[in-house]
């Protein structure tokens, strides 16, 4: 089952934030600065903790991954609340293959 997840970095080293950024758009749409919306199943989860295990900085940098809830029922589109510009899910969402 896929689960919607909201992956949040905060990375202190330049270098490392581009390899992160980089490696984040091969698994989630990017929606704001250092923030990307994630459909992963549970297998896809643990490859993406893994890939950035070995690139951050483990006392310096942090990322965070907040679980949403399972893709079916929706709730990746309805539990995002913006203030300003309006929140709109994207129409595809990238896949590891």
């Amino acid at each position: 089952m896929r689960q919607t997840f909201i992956v949040s970095y905060d990375i202190a080293d330049p270098k490392r934030l581009r390899r992160v950024y980089r490696l984040m758009r091969g698994w989630g749409d990017h929606i704001q600065l250092s923030v990307f919306r994630c459909e992963l199943n549970a297998r896809e989860l643990v490859e993406l903790r893994s890939n950035l295990v070995r690139v951050i900085h483990h006392t310096e940098d942090q990322v965070l991954f907040v679980d949403v809830g399972a893709r079916w029922k929706g709730r990746g589109s309805t539990s995002i609340r913006s203030i300003g510009k309006a929140y709109s899910a994207p129409e595809r969402c990238a896949m590891v293959v």
